[in-house]
């Protein structure tokens, strides 16, 4: 066989039927474009849980106060003032696995800087909350123990509060309102990003847990807290200190058997790799997805060269007649099939890649781009060029001259 004129006859076939075939590789376009698609925001997701996890810190067991009823209405978590000081003392000093145990106070206030002002979220809290965030700063640094335990007036920016105050990282060292009292602004803190659920962990201010509770927002009951968060230095001790800390609670809290428990323990972690595990599914969905169309654009692709191989009986007779043999007619519809299948492989994997980048840019979302699930779509366009376009290929080759010629 002269590949020469082979491979112009395939050229010039799909040249004259344009529009079928591109009708033809649609499907092969589809699918591959839906497989790199998946898979650089699949791999995206996972990377962001990732970065979560690390940046909340493996290990993480979140307090909550109870929930209280009023008037036959149950309000949320964190109404029912049940979390001490004492019960934060109690953890460090009875539960071995925690690392760290950090109470917290606050509400949602104005905080002014010059000209600007930005309403969010004033955390107090002590300095340990540093180190269980494993936080980095802008610029600045973080409040001192002595300043916690005198009530000191100081206060470090979460980066989103700092974007939201022009000139922050430039004030640091001088003085913020927040709430009409003026506060020394110690530092800025370095970004930790979103969570699954959207909230951004960088609107908010840190102030002394003291300063708090005495000077912006008040507390009837000396020592309490509204919720603590712990920290375990081993993550696999993680369930272990959540049943301890579970139980020495309700001991502390005097609770009876059975009774309603005033205080609620999420295990973080947990929560995240939930969502990973989430993600991960629905990738292998969506692969599922993928692979369907890819297998809809093989059946188009067998479909329209069976109607090709019809429609050009006359010619495959004459070629037949002239010397050609069959295994020359089954090679030259194979490789039709084969260059419509590797087309629409590539369309697709530039259309799945271009897609890709325009969704992670909308969403915020990381793109993760990987060679390897490209090249293996592109071979699995190849494999569908090859399987669906062998039978119509072999239905090519065992045409008699003969029968063929009658079709002029």
């Amino acid at each position: 066989m002269r590949w020469g004129k082979c491979l112009r006859s395939i050229a010039l076939s799909l040249w004259v039927h344009k529009l079928r075939s591109a009708l033809t590789v649609l499907g092969v376009i589809i699918g591959v474009g839906a497989v790199v698609l998946v898979w650089s925001l699949g791999a995206g997701a996972r990377t962001l849980v990732a970065q979560q996890i690390s940046g909340a810190g493996a290990g993480l067991l979140m307090i909550n106060s109870g929930a209280t009823s009023k008037g036959g209405w149950r309000m949320g978590l964190g109404s029912m003032p049940s979390l001490t000081i004492g019960d934060v003392q109690a953890i460090m000093r009875e539960v071995p696995e925690v690392e760290y145990a950090v109470p917290f106070w606050g509400d949602v206030a104005q905080v002014v800087l010059g000209a600007h002002n930005w309403s969010t979220l004033i955390l107090g809290t002590t300095p340990e909350f540093f180190q269980l965030r494993r936080v980095t700063m802008v610029a600045g640094r973080f409040f001192t123990s002595a300043e916690s335990n005198r009530g000191a007036k100081v206060c470090v920016l979460g980066f989103t509060a700092a974007q939201n105050l022009p000139g922050a990282l430039a004030h640091v060292g001088q003085t913020v309102r927040i709430n009409n009292t003026p506060f020394h602004l110690l530092g800025v803190m370095a970004p930790k990003g979103r969570t699954p659920d959207g909230r951004d962990q960088d609107d908010i201010v840190l102030v002394p847990l003291p300063t708090a509770q005495k000077s912006l927002f008040g507390t009837a009951l000396p020592g309490v807290v509204k919720f603590i968060l712990v920290s375990v230095a081993n993550p696999s001790e993680l369930a272990q200190a959540e049943d301890k800390i579970d139980r020495l609670l309700t001991q502390r809290h005097r609770l009876k058997p059975g009774a309603e428990k005033d205080f609620s323990i999420r295990n973080l972690t947990e929560v995240l790799k939930t969502w990973e595990i989430t993600i991960t599914t629905m990738t292998w969905l969506l692969w599922g997805v993928a692979m369907i169309s890819l297998l809809v654009g093989g059946i188009g692709i067998m479909n329209i060269m069976l109607v090709s191989v019809k429609e050009r009986t006359g010619e495959i007779g004459l070629r037949l007649a002239v010397g050609a043999c069959p295994r020359d007619i089954m090679v030259q519809f194979l490789i039709e099939a084969v260059v419509l299948s590797c087309a629409g492989g590539l369309v697709g994997l530039v259309l799945g890649a271009t897609t890709a980048n325009i969704v992670a840019r909308l969403l915020d979302w990381p793109m993760v781009f990987s060679l390897a699930p490209a090249l293996a779509a592109l071979l699995i366009s190849v494999t569908v060029g090859v399987a669906f376009g062998f039978l119509p290929a072999r239905q090519a080759a065992r045409l008699q001259p003969m029968d063929t010629l009658r079709s002029f």
